[in-house]
């Protein structure tokens, strides 16, 4: 099928979901929230779709003028600008219905599970994880999103040596997922009396949170172990054998949770965390084998790769995978201007998949 046999047949299907949702759905509250749902995805490549034709036609209507003789100077004049307008903007539609006719990621609208860890640097390592933590959290605020920590390991000093979040809204793996990878900085420590720039490291996961309907998860597959939990330096935080650990056995996943006092919450934290990985580690497995024979894409997940780097000196911000630097350290801190970076990096990955289908 031709690519416009492809949009007209889209225009189709968005009036026949549109007549279904007010007429033979009306009576039925699952088809009716199906219907709405494709009505949802269809609507902005319909309306891409539209405003093209539209433009077209305008064009078609203005060609017609400038071959007509009785065209008087200034309507000629006028219609070449309104023209050359018009035709500025099909490159750019064109872009936007292939973009949006790329198949979707079936995660991008899900919530997302991120963990933070300090890496190489000790110290300088886990006071920049806590501020890549507080970069995630008032970028979260800033979106309306719900950023709730599941559990945390701190230095005692104001560093993060782990932390896992859920960050809960619609779209949130979308925009997050290109945050996996080594966050690198370079900055001169407050405890550095010479002034020596030290490089520290942090790592950043960010998987699509999933729901039991993703990944069915048996009980003869899971061994649970409580014990006490402790704290810093042994000591205990309760009383009680409350705290989690988690082993899926297929797979060797562990995951351990013990902020909670309730060894309940512990668990469905756990498993909400170890949801998440296996689903992670499925789509890496599926991603991996349709990459096989293609240039690897942004956003892989590959973890053991530098993708940023914060310098303070400089107060610069550069993205590895895009050559893209930002001279506002501060505000992409503050989580005010990430969104410049993961702009960029969403246009870029689109901008492969595109090239992909050449």
């Amino acid at each position: 099928m031709t690519l416009e046999g492809k949009l007209e047949g889209l225009i189709a299907r968005y009036g026949e979901v549109a007549s279904q949702m007010s007429s033979e759905a009306a009576g039925d509250a699952q088809a009716f929230v199906r219907l709405s749902k494709e009505y949802a995805e269809l609507s902005p490549v319909v309306k891409a779709i539209e405003t093209m034709h539209k433009a077209n036609a305008e064009i078609e209507d203005l060609d017609a003028m400038l071959a007509d003789n009785q065209t008087d100077a200034e309507m000629h004049a006028r219609a070449t600008e309104e023209r050359a307008v018009l035709a500025a903007t099909l490159p750019a539609l064109d872009r936007r219905i292939k973009v949006l006719l790329l198949p979707k990621d079936a995660a991008d609208e899900k919530s997302a599970i991120l963990e933070v860890r300090a890496g190489t640097g000790g110290d300088e390592a886990a006071l920049f994880a806590a501020d890549l933590f507080r970069m995630y959290q008032r970028y979260a605020e800033l979106h309306g999103w719900r950023f709730e920590l599941i559990q945390a390991s701190d230095t005692g000093i104001g560093g993060i040596k782990e932390a896992v979040v859920e960050i809960a809204g619609k779209g949130v793996f979308a925009r997050l997922k290109f945050e996996s990878g080594v966050h690198r900085v370079q900055r001169v420590p407050e405890t550095e009396s010479s002034g020596r720039i030290h490089t520290s490291a942090a790592t950043i996961a960010v998987l699509p949170e999933a729901e039991e309907v993703d990944i069915q998860i048996d009980d003869k597959d899971l061994r649970i172990d409580v014990f006490r939990s402790s704290g810093p330096g042994g000591q205990s935080v309760n009383t009680t054998d409350s705290a989690v650990r988690i082993t899926h056995i297929p797979t060797g996943i562990v995951v351990s949770q013990q902020d909670e006092k309730s060894q309940h919450k512990n668990r469905a934290k756990g498993m909400k965390v170890l949801r998440a990985r296996l689903y992670d580690a499925e789509r890496a497995a599926k991603d991996a084998e349709r990459a096989q024979s293609r240039r690897s894409q942004v956003g892989s997940g590959d973890r053991s790769e530098r993708i940023r780097t914060y310098n303070f000196p400089q107060g610069r911000v550069t993205d590895h995978r895009i050559n893209l630097t930002l001279h506002k350290l501060d505000r992409v801190l503050a989580g005010e201007a990430l969104d410049e970076l993961v702009d960029a990096l969403v246009a870029d990955h689109e901008a492969g998949r595109l090239a992909d289908l050449q």
